[in-house]
Protein backbone atom coordinates (compact mmCIF):
# COMPACT_ATOMS: atom_id res chain seq x y z
CA UNK A 1 0.00 0.00 0.00
CA UNK A 2 1.23 3.52 -0.75
CA UNK A 3 2.36 5.50 2.27
CA UNK A 4 1.87 9.24 2.49
CA UNK A 5 2.36 12.21 4.80
CA UNK A 6 0.24 15.34 4.64
CA UNK A 7 1.14 18.98 5.06
CA UNK A 8 -1.72 21.45 4.66
CA UNK A 9 -0.58 24.62 2.88
CA UNK A 10 -2.52 27.85 2.39
CA UNK A 11 -1.88 28.76 -1.25
CA UNK A 12 -3.10 31.83 -3.08
CA UNK A 13 -4.32 29.96 -6.11
CA UNK A 14 -4.37 26.37 -7.21
CA UNK A 15 -7.31 25.54 -9.45
CA UNK A 16 -6.27 24.90 -12.96
CA UNK A 17 -6.47 23.30 -16.36
CA UNK A 18 -3.74 21.67 -18.39
CA UNK A 19 -3.92 23.85 -21.48
CA UNK A 20 -5.44 27.03 -20.09
CA UNK A 21 -4.07 29.71 -17.81
CA UNK A 22 -6.64 30.95 -15.32
CA UNK A 23 -6.71 34.16 -13.30
CA UNK A 24 -5.56 33.72 -9.69
CA UNK A 25 -8.10 33.51 -6.90
CA UNK A 26 -7.88 34.28 -3.17
CA UNK A 27 -5.95 31.95 -0.90
CA UNK A 28 -7.30 28.46 -0.35
CA UNK A 29 -6.16 25.56 1.79
CA UNK A 30 -4.38 23.00 -0.35
CA UNK A 31 -2.71 19.80 0.76
CA UNK A 32 0.74 18.74 -0.40
CA UNK A 33 1.22 15.06 0.31
CA UNK A 34 4.34 12.96 0.32
CA UNK A 35 3.50 9.69 -1.38
CA UNK A 36 5.73 6.62 -1.32
CA UNK A 37 4.89 3.85 -3.76
CA UNK A 38 4.97 0.15 -2.85
CA UNK A 39 8.30 0.02 -4.69
CA UNK A 40 9.75 2.92 -2.70
CA UNK A 41 9.40 5.74 -5.25
CA UNK A 42 8.63 9.08 -3.60
CA UNK A 43 6.51 11.86 -5.10
CA UNK A 44 4.91 15.03 -3.79
CA UNK A 45 1.25 15.31 -4.70
CA UNK A 46 -1.32 18.10 -4.88
CA UNK A 47 -4.80 16.72 -5.43
CA UNK A 48 -7.28 18.59 -7.63
CA UNK A 49 -10.59 16.99 -8.55
CA UNK A 50 -12.01 19.91 -10.55
CA UNK A 51 -10.85 18.46 -13.87
CA UNK A 52 -10.11 14.80 -14.74
CA UNK A 53 -6.43 15.39 -15.47
CA UNK A 54 -3.06 14.31 -14.11
CA UNK A 55 0.21 16.18 -14.62
CA UNK A 56 3.52 14.57 -13.71
CA UNK A 57 6.79 16.49 -13.67
CA UNK A 58 10.06 14.78 -12.85
CA UNK A 59 13.80 15.25 -13.08
CA UNK A 60 16.99 13.25 -12.81
CA UNK A 61 19.97 14.84 -11.08
CA UNK A 62 22.79 15.40 -13.54
CA UNK A 63 22.31 17.18 -16.85
CA UNK A 64 24.49 18.59 -19.60
CA UNK A 65 27.32 19.26 -17.14
CA UNK A 66 27.97 15.50 -17.18
CA UNK A 67 28.29 15.27 -20.97
CA UNK A 68 31.59 13.57 -21.86
CA UNK A 69 34.46 15.52 -23.40
CA UNK A 70 34.02 16.04 -27.11
CA UNK A 71 30.30 15.24 -26.95
CA UNK A 72 28.69 18.30 -25.40
CA UNK A 73 25.04 18.42 -26.33
CA UNK A 74 24.61 14.72 -25.60
CA UNK A 75 21.99 15.23 -22.88
CA UNK A 76 19.99 17.62 -25.04
CA UNK A 77 20.12 15.39 -28.10
CA UNK A 78 19.13 12.37 -26.03
CA UNK A 79 16.08 14.08 -24.58
CA UNK A 80 15.02 15.16 -28.07
CA UNK A 81 14.88 11.50 -29.10
CA UNK A 82 13.15 9.89 -26.12
CA UNK A 83 9.70 10.30 -27.68
CA UNK A 84 10.92 9.34 -31.17
CA UNK A 85 10.15 5.66 -30.75
CA UNK A 86 10.31 3.22 -27.84
CA UNK A 87 9.79 -0.48 -27.31
CA UNK A 88 8.33 -2.05 -30.46
CA UNK A 89 7.00 1.31 -31.75
CA UNK A 90 9.00 3.44 -34.16
CA UNK A 91 8.71 7.23 -34.12
CA UNK A 92 5.49 7.44 -36.12
CA UNK A 93 3.79 4.67 -34.16
CA UNK A 94 4.82 6.17 -30.82
CA UNK A 95 3.62 9.64 -31.78
CA UNK A 96 0.37 8.22 -33.14
CA UNK A 97 -0.25 6.43 -29.85
CA UNK A 98 0.33 9.63 -27.89
CA UNK A 99 -2.08 11.48 -30.17
CA UNK A 100 -4.76 8.80 -29.96
CA UNK A 101 -4.66 8.94 -26.17
CA UNK A 102 -4.40 12.76 -26.03
CA UNK A 103 -1.21 12.37 -24.01
CA UNK A 104 1.60 14.91 -23.94
CA UNK A 105 5.13 13.77 -23.05
CA UNK A 106 8.16 16.05 -23.12
CA UNK A 107 11.82 15.99 -22.12
CA UNK A 108 14.59 18.57 -21.84
CA UNK A 109 18.09 18.93 -20.44
CA UNK A 110 19.57 21.68 -18.31
CA UNK A 111 23.06 21.94 -16.89
CA UNK A 112 22.20 20.19 -13.62
CA UNK A 113 19.14 18.08 -14.46
CA UNK A 114 17.33 16.15 -17.14
CA UNK A 115 13.62 16.94 -16.94
CA UNK A 116 10.47 15.26 -18.11
CA UNK A 117 6.73 15.85 -18.06
CA UNK A 118 3.50 14.02 -18.76
CA UNK A 119 -0.05 15.35 -19.10
CA UNK A 120 -2.93 12.95 -19.45
CA UNK A 121 -6.64 12.54 -18.99
CA UNK A 122 -7.46 10.49 -15.95
CA UNK A 123 -9.16 7.75 -17.94
CA UNK A 124 -5.99 7.09 -19.98
CA UNK A 125 -3.42 7.57 -17.23
CA UNK A 126 -2.38 3.90 -17.06
CA UNK A 127 -1.68 3.75 -20.79
CA UNK A 128 0.02 7.15 -20.60
CA UNK A 129 2.50 6.12 -17.93
CA UNK A 130 3.17 2.90 -19.83
CA UNK A 131 4.33 5.04 -22.76
CA UNK A 132 6.43 7.15 -20.41
CA UNK A 133 8.02 4.03 -18.96
CA UNK A 134 8.88 2.81 -22.45
CA UNK A 135 10.46 6.15 -23.36
CA UNK A 136 12.63 6.06 -20.22
CA UNK A 137 13.65 2.42 -20.29
CA UNK A 138 13.46 1.29 -23.93
CA UNK A 139 14.08 4.26 -26.24
CA UNK A 140 14.92 3.04 -29.74
CA UNK A 141 17.31 5.66 -31.13
CA UNK A 142 16.57 4.44 -34.65
CA UNK A 143 19.01 5.69 -37.27
CA UNK A 144 16.48 7.70 -39.26
CA UNK A 145 15.17 9.45 -36.14
CA UNK A 146 18.70 10.12 -34.85
CA UNK A 147 19.78 11.71 -38.12
CA UNK A 148 16.59 13.77 -38.41
CA UNK A 149 17.00 15.17 -34.90
CA UNK A 150 20.72 15.71 -35.49
CA UNK A 151 19.96 17.85 -38.54
CA UNK A 152 17.36 19.83 -36.58
CA UNK A 153 19.91 20.54 -33.85
CA UNK A 154 22.59 21.51 -36.39
CA UNK A 155 20.13 23.88 -38.08
CA UNK A 156 19.43 25.45 -34.71
CA UNK A 157 23.14 25.87 -34.02
CA UNK A 158 23.56 27.54 -37.41
CA UNK A 159 20.87 30.07 -36.48
CA UNK A 160 22.48 30.65 -33.09
CA UNK A 161 25.84 31.36 -34.72
CA UNK A 162 24.48 34.69 -35.98
CA UNK A 163 22.36 35.55 -32.93
CA UNK A 164 24.17 38.22 -30.86
CA UNK A 165 22.50 37.14 -27.61
CA UNK A 166 23.48 33.50 -28.10
CA UNK A 167 27.03 34.48 -29.03
CA UNK A 168 27.35 36.73 -25.99
CA UNK A 169 26.03 34.01 -23.70
CA UNK A 170 28.41 31.38 -24.99
CA UNK A 171 31.41 33.68 -24.70
CA UNK A 172 30.45 34.86 -21.20
CA UNK A 173 30.12 31.35 -19.77
CA UNK A 174 33.29 30.20 -21.50
CA UNK A 175 35.48 32.99 -20.09
CA UNK A 176 33.96 32.79 -16.60
CA UNK A 177 34.24 28.99 -16.37
CA UNK A 178 37.06 28.13 -18.81
CA UNK A 179 37.99 24.79 -17.22
CA UNK A 180 34.60 23.63 -15.99
CA UNK A 181 31.57 21.97 -17.62
CA UNK A 182 29.54 25.13 -16.96
CA UNK A 183 31.74 26.86 -19.51
CA UNK A 184 30.69 24.49 -22.29
CA UNK A 185 27.54 25.04 -24.38
CA UNK A 186 24.82 22.70 -23.16
CA UNK A 187 23.40 22.39 -26.67
CA UNK A 188 26.78 21.43 -28.11
CA UNK A 189 28.62 22.57 -31.23
CA UNK A 190 28.48 21.37 -34.81
CA UNK A 191 31.50 19.19 -34.13
CA UNK A 192 30.26 17.60 -30.93
CA UNK A 193 26.74 17.00 -32.24
CA UNK A 194 28.20 15.30 -35.31
CA UNK A 195 30.25 13.02 -33.02
CA UNK A 196 27.32 11.73 -30.95
CA UNK A 197 26.24 8.17 -31.73
CA UNK A 198 23.19 6.17 -30.69
CA UNK A 199 25.34 4.13 -28.32
CA UNK A 200 26.33 7.33 -26.49
CA UNK A 201 22.67 8.05 -25.88
CA UNK A 202 21.95 4.51 -24.76
CA UNK A 203 24.84 4.78 -22.31
CA UNK A 204 23.46 8.05 -20.92
CA UNK A 205 20.03 6.50 -20.37
CA UNK A 206 21.57 3.49 -18.62
CA UNK A 207 23.80 5.60 -16.36
CA UNK A 208 21.60 8.55 -15.44
CA UNK A 209 17.96 7.44 -15.52
CA UNK A 210 17.78 5.76 -12.12
CA UNK A 211 15.46 5.80 -9.14
CA UNK A 212 18.03 7.22 -6.71
CA UNK A 213 18.43 10.30 -8.94
CA UNK A 214 14.68 10.77 -9.53
CA UNK A 215 12.47 13.58 -8.21
CA UNK A 216 8.71 13.57 -8.93
CA UNK A 217 5.87 16.07 -8.54
CA UNK A 218 2.24 15.25 -9.37
CA UNK A 219 -0.89 17.41 -9.60
CA UNK A 220 -4.35 16.23 -10.54
CA UNK A 221 -7.40 14.12 -9.92
CA UNK A 222 -5.70 11.21 -8.20
CA UNK A 223 -5.45 9.93 -4.64
CA UNK A 224 -2.26 8.85 -2.86
CA UNK A 225 -3.50 5.26 -2.92
CA UNK A 226 -3.95 5.46 -6.70
CA UNK A 227 -0.69 7.32 -7.27
CA UNK A 228 1.55 4.79 -5.53
CA UNK A 229 1.05 1.96 -8.05
CA UNK A 230 1.11 4.48 -10.90
CA UNK A 231 4.58 5.65 -9.82
CA UNK A 232 5.84 2.07 -9.89
CA UNK A 233 4.25 1.61 -13.30
CA UNK A 234 6.00 4.71 -14.64
CA UNK A 235 9.39 4.50 -12.95
CA UNK A 236 9.67 1.05 -11.38
CA UNK A 237 11.55 -0.33 -14.38
CA UNK A 238 14.45 2.08 -13.88
CA UNK A 239 17.64 0.79 -12.25
CA UNK A 240 17.88 1.40 -8.51
CA UNK A 241 21.12 3.39 -8.68
CA UNK A 242 22.62 5.64 -11.32
CA UNK A 243 25.74 7.67 -11.92
CA UNK A 244 26.23 10.09 -8.99
CA UNK A 245 25.94 13.76 -9.87
CA UNK A 246 29.07 15.42 -8.54
CA UNK A 247 30.79 18.56 -9.82
CA UNK A 248 33.76 20.50 -8.55
CA UNK A 249 32.83 23.98 -7.35
CA UNK A 250 34.55 26.43 -9.71
CA UNK A 251 35.80 29.92 -8.95
CA UNK A 252 34.52 32.39 -11.56
CA UNK A 253 37.34 33.73 -13.72
CA UNK A 254 37.90 36.86 -15.83
CA UNK A 255 36.80 39.24 -13.07
CA UNK A 256 36.69 42.81 -14.33
CA UNK A 257 37.55 41.83 -17.90
CA UNK A 258 35.84 43.20 -21.01
CA UNK A 259 35.49 41.04 -24.13
CA UNK A 260 34.27 42.34 -27.48
CA UNK A 261 33.03 40.16 -30.33
CA UNK A 262 32.83 42.22 -33.51
CA UNK A 263 29.47 41.92 -35.27
CA UNK A 264 27.92 44.13 -37.91
CA UNK A 265 24.69 44.94 -36.07
CA UNK A 266 23.10 48.33 -35.28
CA UNK A 267 22.70 47.47 -31.60
CA UNK A 268 25.25 45.84 -29.35
CA UNK A 269 24.27 43.09 -26.93
CA UNK A 270 25.95 43.35 -23.53
CA UNK A 271 26.08 40.63 -20.89
CA UNK A 272 27.60 41.36 -17.49
CA UNK A 273 27.98 39.45 -14.25
CA UNK A 274 30.08 37.92 -11.53
CA UNK A 275 29.79 35.26 -8.83
CA UNK A 276 26.56 35.00 -6.85
CA UNK A 277 25.04 32.61 -4.34
CA UNK A 278 23.42 29.18 -4.43
CA UNK A 279 19.77 28.52 -3.67
CA UNK A 280 20.56 27.01 -0.26
CA UNK A 281 22.41 30.14 0.92
CA UNK A 282 20.81 31.71 4.03
CA UNK A 283 20.93 35.09 2.28
CA UNK A 284 18.87 33.89 -0.68
CA UNK A 285 15.67 35.81 0.10
CA UNK A 286 17.49 39.01 0.96
CA UNK A 287 19.46 38.74 -2.29
CA UNK A 288 16.30 37.88 -4.23
CA UNK A 289 14.58 40.99 -2.88
CA UNK A 290 17.64 43.15 -3.53
CA UNK A 291 17.81 41.92 -7.12
CA UNK A 292 14.16 42.81 -7.70
CA UNK A 293 14.95 46.39 -6.73
CA UNK A 294 18.21 46.59 -8.67
CA UNK A 295 17.33 44.96 -11.97
CA UNK A 296 14.86 42.10 -11.63
CA UNK A 297 11.71 44.16 -11.30
CA UNK A 298 11.24 45.24 -14.89
CA UNK A 299 9.76 48.74 -15.08
CA UNK A 300 10.12 49.10 -11.30
CA UNK A 301 13.87 48.44 -11.14
CA UNK A 302 16.67 50.93 -10.62
CA UNK A 303 18.50 49.80 -13.75
CA UNK A 304 15.39 50.38 -15.86
CA UNK A 305 14.87 53.80 -14.29
CA UNK A 306 18.46 54.94 -14.80
CA UNK A 307 19.29 53.30 -18.12
CA UNK A 308 15.93 53.47 -19.92
CA UNK A 309 13.77 56.15 -18.35
CA UNK A 310 16.29 58.86 -17.46
CA UNK A 311 18.78 58.41 -20.29
CA UNK A 312 16.96 56.50 -23.01
CA UNK A 313 19.93 54.22 -23.51
CA UNK A 314 18.01 50.98 -24.06
CA UNK A 315 14.52 49.52 -24.27
CA UNK A 316 15.30 46.89 -21.66
CA UNK A 317 17.91 46.20 -19.03
CA UNK A 318 17.76 43.51 -16.41
CA UNK A 319 19.58 41.45 -13.79
CA UNK A 320 18.94 37.99 -12.41
CA UNK A 321 20.31 35.29 -10.15
CA UNK A 322 21.32 31.88 -11.51
CA UNK A 323 21.69 29.26 -8.74
CA UNK A 324 23.43 26.20 -10.15
CA UNK A 325 24.34 23.14 -8.11
CA UNK A 326 28.07 23.92 -8.06
CA UNK A 327 28.05 27.72 -8.43
CA UNK A 328 25.95 30.83 -8.10
CA UNK A 329 25.94 33.61 -10.68
CA UNK A 330 24.59 37.15 -10.51
CA UNK A 331 24.33 38.66 -13.97
CA UNK A 332 22.32 40.78 -16.35
CA UNK A 333 22.08 42.20 -19.81
CA UNK A 334 21.28 45.21 -21.95
CA UNK A 335 20.96 45.90 -25.68
CA UNK A 336 21.79 49.40 -26.83
CA UNK A 337 22.92 51.43 -29.82
CA UNK A 338 26.59 50.96 -30.62
CA UNK A 339 27.28 54.62 -29.90
CA UNK A 340 25.94 54.33 -26.35
CA UNK A 341 27.43 51.06 -25.14
CA UNK A 342 30.18 52.70 -23.10
CA UNK A 343 27.72 55.00 -21.34
CA UNK A 344 25.33 52.12 -20.62
CA UNK A 345 28.08 50.04 -19.01
CA UNK A 346 29.16 53.01 -16.91
CA UNK A 347 25.62 53.57 -15.60
CA UNK A 348 25.20 49.88 -14.78
CA UNK A 349 28.44 49.86 -12.81
CA UNK A 350 27.35 53.01 -10.98
CA UNK A 351 24.04 51.40 -9.98
CA UNK A 352 25.86 48.24 -8.87
CA UNK A 353 28.04 50.44 -6.65
CA UNK A 354 25.16 52.60 -5.37
CA UNK A 355 23.25 49.53 -4.22
CA UNK A 356 26.39 48.13 -2.56
CA UNK A 357 27.27 51.39 -0.81
CA UNK A 358 23.84 52.80 0.13
CA UNK A 359 21.41 49.90 0.10
CA UNK A 360 17.71 50.62 -0.43
CA UNK A 361 15.06 52.89 1.03
CA UNK A 362 12.03 51.92 3.10
CA UNK A 363 9.54 52.57 0.29
CA UNK A 364 11.62 50.60 -2.20
CA UNK A 365 11.73 47.63 0.13
CA UNK A 366 8.02 47.87 0.93
CA UNK A 367 7.09 48.01 -2.76
CA UNK A 368 9.37 45.08 -3.56
CA UNK A 369 7.85 42.93 -0.84
CA UNK A 370 4.33 43.82 -1.96
CA UNK A 371 5.07 42.75 -5.51
CA UNK A 372 7.06 39.62 -4.68
CA UNK A 373 4.42 38.30 -2.29
CA UNK A 374 1.41 39.48 -4.28
CA UNK A 375 2.61 38.02 -7.57
CA UNK A 376 3.35 34.61 -6.07
CA UNK A 377 -0.12 33.26 -7.05
CA UNK A 378 0.78 33.69 -10.73
CA UNK A 379 3.05 30.68 -10.39
CA UNK A 380 0.03 28.47 -9.72
CA UNK A 381 -1.91 28.85 -12.95
CA UNK A 382 -1.50 25.36 -14.43
CA UNK A 383 -1.04 21.82 -13.23
CA UNK A 384 2.35 21.65 -14.87
CA UNK A 385 3.58 24.81 -13.16
CA UNK A 386 2.56 23.47 -9.78
CA UNK A 387 4.05 20.02 -10.38
CA UNK A 388 7.26 21.67 -11.57
CA UNK A 389 7.38 23.69 -8.37
CA UNK A 390 6.98 20.51 -6.32
CA UNK A 391 10.02 19.08 -8.12
CA UNK A 392 12.02 22.24 -7.48
CA UNK A 393 11.09 22.24 -3.81
CA UNK A 394 12.47 18.72 -3.45
CA UNK A 395 15.57 19.37 -5.55
CA UNK A 396 16.48 22.38 -3.42
CA UNK A 397 15.51 20.74 -0.11
CA UNK A 398 13.04 23.52 0.67
CA UNK A 399 10.65 21.36 2.68
CA UNK A 400 7.10 20.27 2.03
CA UNK A 401 5.71 23.44 3.65
CA UNK A 402 7.66 25.81 1.41
CA UNK A 403 4.60 27.17 -0.41
CA UNK A 404 3.11 28.16 2.93
CA UNK A 405 6.34 29.63 4.26
CA UNK A 406 7.80 31.34 1.20
CA UNK A 407 6.08 34.72 1.54
CA UNK A 408 6.99 34.93 5.22
CA UNK A 409 10.65 34.67 4.22
CA UNK A 410 10.20 37.64 1.88
CA UNK A 411 8.32 39.61 4.54
CA UNK A 412 11.13 38.99 7.04
CA UNK A 413 13.75 40.72 4.87
CA UNK A 414 14.90 43.97 6.50
CA UNK A 415 16.68 47.07 5.23
CA UNK A 416 19.79 45.89 7.03
CA UNK A 417 19.54 42.46 5.38
CA UNK A 418 19.49 44.05 1.93
CA UNK A 419 22.38 46.37 2.77
CA UNK A 420 24.45 43.54 4.19
CA UNK A 421 23.81 41.25 1.23
CA UNK A 422 24.49 44.04 -1.26
CA UNK A 423 27.89 44.64 0.34
CA UNK A 424 28.57 40.92 0.28
CA UNK A 425 27.51 40.22 -3.31
CA UNK A 426 27.88 43.31 -5.47
CA UNK A 427 31.33 43.91 -6.90
CA UNK A 428 31.11 46.37 -9.81
CA UNK A 429 34.85 46.18 -10.34
CA UNK A 430 34.56 42.40 -10.85
CA UNK A 431 31.85 42.45 -13.50
CA UNK A 432 32.85 40.31 -16.47
CA UNK A 433 31.45 42.08 -19.53
CA UNK A 434 30.90 40.62 -23.00
CA UNK A 435 29.81 42.87 -25.86
CA UNK A 436 28.69 41.61 -29.26
CA UNK A 437 28.48 44.38 -31.85
CA UNK A 438 30.52 47.43 -32.83
CA UNK A 439 30.53 49.33 -29.56
CA UNK A 440 31.79 52.88 -29.19
CA UNK A 441 33.65 53.86 -26.05
CA UNK A 442 34.53 50.31 -25.07
CA UNK A 443 38.01 48.86 -25.22
CA UNK A 444 38.43 45.13 -24.70
CA UNK A 445 40.86 44.13 -21.97
CA UNK A 446 41.19 40.56 -23.26
CA UNK A 447 40.60 38.70 -26.49
CA UNK A 448 37.30 36.87 -26.81
CA UNK A 449 37.73 33.10 -27.25
CA UNK A 450 36.49 31.09 -30.20
CA UNK A 451 33.23 29.37 -29.35
CA UNK A 452 32.68 27.08 -32.31
CA UNK A 453 29.52 26.66 -34.33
Amino acid sequence: MARFVRATLPVFFLMLAVVAVTAPRPAAAVTVERVESPGGIVAWLVRDSMVPLVSIEFSFRGGAALDPAGKTGLAGMTTSLLDEGAGDMDSQAFQRKLSDLAVSIGFSAGMDTIRGSLKTLNRTRDEAVDLLALALTKPRFDEDAVERIRQQILAGLARQSTDPKKIAGRVWWKVVFPDHPYGLPSDGTTGTIAAIAADDMRRLVAERFARDQLIVGVVGDITPEELGPLLDRAFGGLPAKGKPFTLDEPDPQAAGQIFVVESDVPQSVVLFGHGGIKRKDPDWYAAYTMNYILGGGGFASRLYEEVREKRGLAYSVYSYMTPLSAAGIYSGGVSTANARVGESIEVIREEWARMRDKGVGEEELKDAKTYLTGSFPLRFTSTNNIARMLVGMQYNNLGIRHIEERNSFIEAVTLEDVRRVAKRLLKPEDLTIVVVGKPDGVKPTAEAPEIGG
